[in-house]
């Protein structure tokens, strides 16, 4: 039985990292949402299960993933269930532990990223807190980004296997995070991330290795792949860059 993976149907926002997952590994999956209500899918078949008052285990958001009888929500989450299953988590458990770790730092990050362009609220327009999120991406700019960008870098760095990879010498599901990561800053942030992003190669060079796996060109070249705009996570506000 193919996965049934729930989110928005209009917005990368935080599924995009399940999507990569799921497109890389070539696994099979309906993404509800994108289907036709005929198909039961559509904003309504999210909606069902968030207001579904009788689930045990219900989601508290999106996103979500279905299989079988289990109902899995939190992208980290997702992946950590996942990995194995479709062959991208790494053999050991403290390999295992630590992919987990960076894709929660992930889920950190991007919150921050969200809050440069919602920094009171996320329920108020962008246009009715526009000056408090100018000063919240100053300071992301400055001190947020440059400091998540360093560790990812370091980590890839310290890889003894010289792989390139963030864990061992083989691709695993946050390798995958940092692609969108990475895609992401330089379209919310071109200015500011052109400034700093020299300074990781090892980052822009994991970029490029992911962006040239062939499920993965064949995704980002497809409808599948949802466009960048200013809704979801990553938005360009020009007067939010440098």
């Amino acid at each position: 039985m193919a996965y049934q993976f729930y989110y928005w149907p209009h917005i990368q926002g935080r599924g995009e990292v399940v999507r990569l997952a799921l497109e890389e590994s070539g696994a099979d999956y309906d993404d509800i949402a994108r289907q036709s209500v005929e198909e039961g899918g559509g904003k309504e078949a999210v909606l069902g299960y968030l207001q579904d008052q009788s689930l045990v285990r219900p989601p508290f958001a999106p996103p979500f993933l279905i299989d079988g009888e289990a109902i899995i929500a939190q992208a980290a989450n997702i992946l950590q269930y996942l990995g194995p299953k479709i062959g991208l988590a790494p053999a050991s458990e403290a390999d295992r532990l630590f992919a987990h770790q960076i894709q929660l730092t992930v889920t950190d990050f991007l919150m921050e990223v969200h809050d440069t362009h919602h920094p009171i609220a996320s329920t108020l327009y962008y246009e009715d807190q526009k000056e408090a999120a100018v000063k919240r991406s100053a300071n992301f700019i400055e001190y947020r980004m440059p400091k998540h960008m360093a560790y990812y870098e370091r980590i890839i760095t310290n890889n003894q296997t010289g792989s390139g990879w963030l864990i061992g010498d083989t691709l695993t599901y946050p390798d995958l995070s940092m692609y969108q990561i990475v895609e992401g800053l330089r379209y919310a942030f071109p200015i500011a991330f052109g400034k700093i992003g020299n300074a990781y190669p090892n980052l822009l060079n994991l970029r490029d290795l992911i962006a040239a796996r062939p499920n993965i060109n064949d995704y980002l070249t497809s409808s599948r792949r949802i466009p960048f705009s200013t809704m979801g996570v990553f938005r360009h506000y020009p007067e939010l860059d440098e």
